[in-house]
């Protein structure tokens, strides 16, 4: 059984779910594995749960070759409780509590922000006018005395995406991979931490993975929350406090059609070529389209422009979005603090999906 789908989502987040994924979440929505209860009604201490839980990691174990020496937490709060829980269990791993944060977009900068509240911040070059690339690390200031090296592998808003794994010369990397988890491998040897929101690449909204090497445990200020501090939740298994189930039973689905479907390398070969084909309408529209990102730092995820200039023009931006719904083209609008257009690229969506969403821009570009 397939969904027969009229609407393209290019929504940044929640964005679209694998129609397979749905299905089965439909199947057992009502009849969980034949127990006679939803999945919703599930308890997280039951033998049932347990089984969704450690499939869920084993699953995601293998996509990532996750090192035995690294935990995997399923925590809720999203990437901006992550953004809190990420100083409060590292930032005292050094006596000077100062953690270096690389700066390239508002998701980085956020959390930069919230990281002042427990130590010294250190940025690591001066404030960018705009976050239009990532300086090249030549420039970068690193703090030898600092706790961790803080970077956002994808600016979900500004479009920017590091195609590298920077050198911190042996210091503790954290990084946010929310918005690209899983669309690329990853040598998880050279993180610290890593966590991922779900809702863009690897599920819906109400779980965050976090992967932490358990060297790194046991450093939580007095003042971290119980639910945020890595060392109790590891050592309860995600269970300290009630866990979003469903958001890790989706999850679960997800990696599996991940899995099914050639894993972590088949989906960075996919993304290239959807984002290509986006890139090369941009670049081959005589300036209708404008990508304000530099080309080495452009996101294969989120791939925002304007229409007419760098600023954009709004009345043919406007059109543009009308018209774009029109066809059941959805959720193509600028995050609110830039404008503009934005086409979110994630796992779920096709390579057919993002050949009508170009040949619509090329016939844009035609009558404009």
């Amino acid at each position: 059984m397939e969904i027969d789908r009229q609407v393209l989502n290019f929504g940044a987040g929640p964005a679209k779910l694998p129609p397979s994924v749905l299905l089965e979440a439909q199947k057992e929505l009502i009849d969980y594995g034949g127990l006679g209860i939803s999945i919703l009604e599930m308890s997280h201490r039951s033998s049932n749960f347990t089984k969704v839980l450690n499939n869920t990691e084993t699953c995601l174990r293998e996509l990532l070759d996750i090192p035995d020496n690294y935990k995997v937490l399923f925590l809720q709060g999203g990437g901006s409780g992550q953004f809190s829980a990420i100083p409060l269990n590292l930032i005292g791993l050094k006596p000077a509590k100062c953690a270096d944060y690389v700066v390239t977009g508002a998701w980085s900068a956020k959390a930069a922000k919230e990281a002042e509240k427990y130590g010294k911040v250190n940025i690591v070059y001066p404030k960018l006018e705009s976050y239009t690339g990532i300086p090249d690390q030549s420039s970068w200031n690193l703090n030898p005395e600092a706790s961790y090296v803080y970077y956002c592998a994808n600016e979900t808003v500004h479009g920017v995406e590091f195609q590298f794994v920077p050198d911190v010369k042996g210091a503790v990397l954290v990084c946010d991979m929310s918005s690209n988890f899983l669309s690329r491998p990853i040598d998880l040897s050279k993180f610290g931490v890593i966590f991922a929101g779900a809702q863009k690449n690897v599920g819906c909204a109400g779980v965050t993975v976090v992967i932490v090497r358990e060297d790194l445990l046991g450093f939580a200020l007095k003042e971290c929350p119980t639910i945020f501090d890595y060392n109790i939740q590891t050592g309860n298994g995600s269970l300290y406090n009630t866990p979003p189930c469903f958001s890790i039973y989706i999850m679960g689905l997800v990696l599996e059609w991940i899995k099914n479907n050639g894993g972590a390398a088949s989906m960075e070969k996919l993304s290239i070529i959807k984002s290509e084909i986006i890139y090369n309408v941009i670049d081959q529209s005589n300036g209708l389209y404008v990508c304000p990102v530099d080309k080495k730092s452009r996101s294969r995820m989120n791939i925002p422009f304007r229409i007419g200039s760098f600023k954009g023009d709004n009345a043919l931006e406007k059109k543009f979005l009308d018209k774009a719904a029109e066809l059941n083209m959805m959720s193509l609008k600028g995050h609110r603090s830039v404008g503009g257009i934005r086409a979110s690229l994630y796992n779920a969506v096709t390579v057919e999906e993002v050949k009508q969403l170009a040949n619509f821009m090329k016939s844009f570009m035609d009558s404009h």
